[in-house]
């Protein structure tokens, strides 16, 4: 049995990045067979790689780590999703029953108006100066029940929350419209690019997922690549839209919500 000291001592050495920890989580206990409750392994960035590789992070074969039989992310129509952002399974209330766990994604404490500016904060895992310019992160999803079926069209962002990753605990607001899963279930993905404090990383990582308390029957549209528009409104693009990709192979390209 490995004991607390030991543990904590590889929840910090294992902090790195960041992910969105919940169940039906793809990777959830690691890439491998056995459990690992100290992984990490979700948490790396994907870093100029071609689609096939960082698509929902098969360059580490977590594709191939679905959530156990009948776990999903319950995403309930008209509420909001509740997961935990650490750098860390160990130090989410997923692992150790929270012992390792703070209000902070490193399992630290820090004062809520954390601020580094014109800095980086010396937590680079969250890749900014302060709350305010954190980049801020989404999630996606495709009415489809298995992974190989999910494209680029057919995966639909339908929540995105500012200023995040900041602190540990963070609620996705779910619309009211969202129609029902087939049997299966759908597959889901929570989707972050920094654009401050570091390398120009992406992130991705895969959900099986099911939608709760579901009313509507209107299909979901299929997705267009989203274009800045926070200057000229009439550029923003109308109805469903695709997750960003940046920094990929073999050319950097970007997508701006």
């Amino acid at each position: 049995m490995i004991s607390a000291i030991v543990v904590l001592g590889l929840a910090t050495l294992s902090s790195a990045h960041t992910a969105a920890w919940a169940p039906g989580m793809y990777c959830k206990g690691g890439n491998q067979t056995t459990d690992n409750p100290n992984t990490d392994t979700a948490v790396n960035p994907l870093y100029q790689l071609p689609q096939e590789d960082w698509w929902f992070q098969h360059d580490r074969n977590c594709d191939s780590y679905p959530p156990p039989a009948g776990e999903f992310l319950e995403i309930p129509a008209g509420g909001s999703i509740n997961v935990e952002l650490a750098h860390n399974r160990a130090q989410t209330t997923l692992s150790f029953n929270g012992q390792f766990a703070s209000d902070w994604p490193d399992g630290q404490d820090h004062p809520d108006d954390w601020n580094a500016s014109p800095n980086c904060l010396s937590d680079g895992a969250l890749h900014t100066s302060n709350e305010s310019t954190t980049a801020g992160t989404a999630f996606a999803i495709s009415y489809v029940s298995e992974l190989a079926d999910v494209t680029m069209e057919n995966l639909v962002v339908f929540s995105t929350l500012r200023h995040t990753p900041w602190k540990r605990e963070a609620a996705y607001a779910v619309p009211a419209a969202m129609p029902a899963c087939p049997e299966g279930g759908c597959i889901c993905a929570w989707v972050w690019v920094p654009h401050l404090c570091g390398i120009s990383n992406m992130y991705m990582h895969g959900f099986k997922c099911n939608v709760t308390g579901a009313t509507s029957t209107t299909p979901v549209a299929p997705a267009k690549p989203p274009v800045y528009c926070a200057d000229d409104a009439s550029l923003c693009v109308p109805g469903a839209k695709q997750m960003i990709a940046w920094n990929r192979e073999p050319h950097s390209h970007l997508f701006c919500p």
